[in-house]
């Protein structure tokens, strides 16, 4: 025998901490992609709804939505209180970010105005 057995990331009550965050950075990874396309074609989706499709707790399928929004791997908000997550188009986030942006620029001139303006009256 060569001495390397094949079974042996397989074998029960082995706990090999690289191969056990390997396995848990693929399930991570696996549960990602597949909460994603579930909610992809909603604007709006109960978690309970999607908990009970991918037959996952209600707690375990809401971190990990929370999770993929924190990360900007898609794009939405959770409603905790009517647990609901709503959906928002890529376009549309990037536009609230540029106009936000928009927004504080014309802001700060507007501040530097009066500044000027107060300091004339002194």
């Amino acid at each position: 025998s060569s001495g390397i057995n094949a079974e042996w990331p397989l074998r029960p009550g082995k706990k090999d901490p690289v191969v056990q965050n390997h396995l848990k950075s693929l399930y991570d990874n696996l549960l990602e992609k597949n909460l994603v396309r579930i909610i992809e074609p909603y604007s709006r989706v109960q978690i309970a709804h999607v908990a009970e499709t991918i037959s996952l707790p209600y707690e375990v399928v809401e971190k990990k939505l929370s999770q993929i929004i924190l990360d900007k791997k898609f794009s939405g908000i959770l409603d905790q209180g009517s647990g609901v997550l709503i959906v928002y188009d890529g376009s549309e986030s990037d536009q609230t970010y540029t106009y936000a942006l928009d927004t504080i620029t014309h802001m700060g001139k507007v501040v530097d105005v009066l500044f000027k303006k107060a300091q004339k009256l002194s």
